[in-house]
């Protein structure tokens, strides 16, 4: 078993108001602590769906775990080849390599705590993924960045299957 020591030596606050938020309804996402900010120990963001809108598409992380935190509302979560529904006070934990894929349930809102653990930089991330919902930049541009995120997209059956 190896032993992440993260090197910070305070404590990182992150008051709401002060969050950045990308993206606007149906999906927001407040970046509140990335892996610099937490000496490499994590990186954390709540994400806030809305009327059953799509979080993330299928991928897997080579390096690092992600934790989903269900705080309200309801979620459709894809771990491996499962497709689990949760609610308020759920914890869905995946493990690297796992595809997984996340939405609000269909017709609900859902305000998720995701945590990824070792951290990875991933702030410039959904910076990104604005620039393409704003049209800045093509969808294809997230292919050119998958290593450098540890974000590697795939295909799901399992996923697609759900009717959406």
């Amino acid at each position: 078993m190896s032993l992440l020591v993260p090197k910070f030596d305070e404590s990182v606050i992150v008051r709401d108001a002060e969050a950045e938020v990308v993206g606007r309804a149906p999906t927001t996402v407040k970046l509140l602590a990335d892996s610099s900010a937490t000496g490499g120990a994590l990186s954390t963001k709540r994400v806030t769906l809305s009327g059953g809108a799509d979080g993330a598409k299928p991928h897997w992380h080579d390096n690092s775990a992600e934790m989903f935190f269900l705080l309200d509302g309801a979620a459709e979560i894809l771990s491996g080849d499962q497709v689990v529904t949760a609610g308020p006070g759920d914890l869905v934990v995946v493990p690297p390599g796992l595809p997984h894929a996340f939405a609000a349930a269909p017709g609900t809102d859902a305000d998720l705590l995701i945590v990824i653990t070792p951290g990875v930089e991933r702030f410039e991330y959904f910076r990104h993924l604005q620039r393409i919902a704003l049209g800045e930049v093509g969808p294809e541009s997230l292919l050119e960045v998958q290593e450098l995120y540890d974000n590697h997209f795939t295909k799901c059956p399992v996923w697609d299957a759900r009717g959406r």
